[in-house]
């Protein structure tokens, strides 16, 4: 945390999550003076039959910078990750959320992050006016927010998650995931769970972790059927509050794709400043690094899912998502 490019992301907790869930391997590249870390290159190695061997820093992840000082990420501690590459016969390595100079960019994406450092009433009217409607609107329907670090909120939390995942057409991670956030993450306080309910009814969620005094919202979910309550801007506000109250100065909104504008649109609206993350990409069979054209496109995939049975999958996003890093 000594770092000003820290974030909950280089934690061990996180770490731990990935480890536990789906035996990916760390294999963290670092510059020590004394006690003080100078550098680190955080990655882990991820093993399928599906897609072989890879570097990632880190797996499900929005960012990860490389903590850096002096150039000694690139000068000293990037060739040793190219050369375990070489030794563990990674397919590529793939880092998240910084350029060097002779890389091209591989992915392009931005992030939001909300100054929490005002009066909770500056932040409010900093907020668009949409936004403002929307929260007043939640309260006037008696929507409750929760603010807890329980399992029983995170089971309440993962059957939205899946309702979710399913209305965008995308396999749920397994809840061995959400297991290990619990375990690692929520109950040695370092995250919670927000929960918005109606008369009872959970309508919608969040997932907040944290370390020192920076926050990122991690996983949102909400029942659509309740679309119009505006449950998902509570919780939100409910959040930055929390945070605000409690001394932390940034809430940071994770990566959003760039042509996802009702995303951008959403997080702009709390008065969040944008920024692009740049991941890229070292092709160990070209021996250099590389770009793509266009983002993945998954249409027919997306339909797939949005179809089939809800068991189905989350048996499907069980077996998977090992492969997906």
């Amino acid at each position: 945390m000594s770092h000003p490019d820290y974030s909950f992301f280089h934690t061990a907790a996180w770490a731990r999550v990935m480890w536990q869930t789906y035996g990916y391997e760390p294999a963290y590249f670092t510059v020590h003076e004394g006690s003080r870390l100078r550098a680190l290159l955080p990655t882990m190695e991820a093993s399928s039959w599906l897609k072989g061997r890879r570097g990632v820093g880190l797996p499900f992840t929005d960012f990860c910078q490389l903590l850096d000082e002096d150039g000694l990420v690139e000068r000293t501690l990037l060739p040793e990750a190219i050369k375990l590459g070489e030794q563990r016969r990674w397919k590529y390595l793939e880092l998240r959320g910084n350029r060097f100079k002779k890389a091209t960019a591989w992915g392009t994406y931005v992030a939001h992050e909300l100054d929490l450092g005002m009066d909770t009433d500056i932040m409010f009217d900093n907020c668009e006016s949409s936004v403002r409607r929307a929260i007043r609107k939640a309260e006037r329907e008696n929507v409750r927010i929760e603010i807890k670090s329980t399992e029983e909120a995170m089971r309440d939390f993962y059957r939205l998650h899946c309702y979710t995942r399913r209305k965008h057409g995308l396999p749920p991670q397994p809840y061995t995931f959400f297991q290990n956030i619990y375990k690692y993450v929520i109950a040695p306080s370092l995250g919670f769970v927000c929960l918005a309910r109606s008369f009872g009814t959970v309508i919608s969620g969040a997932i907040f972790m944290h370390v020192g005094k920076r926050a990122i919202y991690k996983y949102g979910a909400s029942d659509m059927r309740y679309q119009a309550l505006r449950g998902n801007n509570l919780v939100m506000w409910e959040a930055i509050k929390f945070y605000g109250l409690h001394g932390f100065k940034t809430l940071h909104f994770g990566r959003t794709d760039v042509p996802a504008e009702g995303l951008r649109r959403f997080k702009c609206g709390w008065g969040a400043s944008e920024q692009v993350i740049e991941y890229v990409r070292y092709d160990f069979r070209q021996g250099s690094f590389v770009s793509r054209d266009t983002q993945e496109q998954s249409a027919w995939t997306n339909w797939m899912f949005q179809t089939m049975p809800a068991g189905v999958g989350r048996l499907v996003g069980k077996l998977a998502y090992r492969h997906m890093a």
